[in-house]
């Protein structure tokens, strides 16, 4: 069994004479949370309608578990599960039935996966109650046990923590790892929340403008991008110092930044003592993923 769940090869989207989605290229492997970003505009919705089969790409190719999708639709679909903005439940309904009246729509799905998956988004409790009752994290969940019913081997999930409280966003967090690190799924998860995709996701994929900007781990990302956060004493006379050395890239607090070098960093050092300044504090700072997020598409808002 291949590692590779989805691959996505130069997919491109173009209504008219507007092309939205440029040459996008990414694979997902099999265990892995996937972080999908971009600003409003970007083309991450209409990405994941294309990956979901709701719209047709203009051109590229999309393979589930080695399926085309516009040859093999029906068998890849069967590897997918997904949730495109918010889970379309029935109210009036408990979530016991809800879950039976979808799983009708699946061959060969009984009681015994429909326990399963309840079991496995914690809802044993209120499986009963109608879901007008439910919270929204609730919902979510039951929403996402839906998306399972099928045994997927890749979970698409638009927003999952949009609306959330704190505490529910922790805990859909929490879950969405165990689905991945426990059950084996690829998850390909967009959000809007940086600072959950940067806790959450193995990989992060970032779009802009239609394109693909950069794709690699929040750990790569981040250290490709680390900074070097210097107090110098007197302040004036060590960033005239240093901007000799090196590229000051800003200033926060009294305090000077430049991009980290493993190599040279001593060596500055060096150079402004004998220049007489003093290095009162020296320290290594990796950014945040919104900081890396607005510097890669030009400071567009991701709301």
């Amino acid at each position: 069994m291949s590692d590779i769940t989805l691959a996505v090869k130069g997919l491109r989207k173009t209504i008219g004479r507007r092309t939205i989605i440029k040459d996008l290229s990414f694979e997902l492997k099999r265990g892995e949370v996937f972080g999908f970003l971009g600003p409003n505009g970007a083309g991450k919705t209409t990405t994941i309608r294309m990956l979901v089969g709701l719209i047709k790409p203009t051109s590229g190719s999309i393979h589930i578990c080695g399926l085309d999708i516009t040859k093999h639709f029906t068998r890849a679909m069967r590897h997918l599960g997904c949730i495109v903005e918010n889970p379309e439940l029935y109210p009036y309904l408990s979530g016991m039935d809800n879950l039976r009246h979808f799983a009708v729509m699946l061959s060969g799905i009984g009681q015994k996966r429909i326990d399963e998956v309840v079991r496995l988004v914690g809802m044993q409790e209120r499986i009963g109650d109608k879901v007008s009752t439910y919270s929204l994290g609730m919902r979510q969940r039951l929403g996402i046990a839906q998306a399972l019913l099928g045994r997927p081997d890749v979970l698409i999930l638009d927003e999952p923590t949009n609306g959330l409280d704190p505490s529910g966003i922790r805990e859909m967090r929490a879950f969405i790892r165990t689905l991945a690190e426990e059950e084996g799924l690829t998850v390909l998860v967009s959000s809007h929340l940086l600072h959950e995709i940067q806790l959450m996701c193995d990989r992060v994929a970032i779009m802009s403008k239609g394109e693909i900007v950069r794709v690699d781990t929040v750990q790569a990302l981040l250290a490709s991008e680390e900074r070097l956060v210097w107090k110098l004493q007197p302040l004036d006379a060590g960033k005239e110092a240093l901007g000799q050395l090196t590229r000051i890239l800003g200033e926060e607090d009294e305090r000077l930044i430049t991009a980290y070098s493993a190599g040279e960093a001593g060596e500055w050092n060096r150079r402004l003592v004998e220049e007489g300044i003093a290095v009162l504090e020296m320290n290594r700072k990796l950014p945040a993923l919104e900081d890396l997020f607005l510097e890669l598409t030009g400071g567009e808002s991701i709301d």
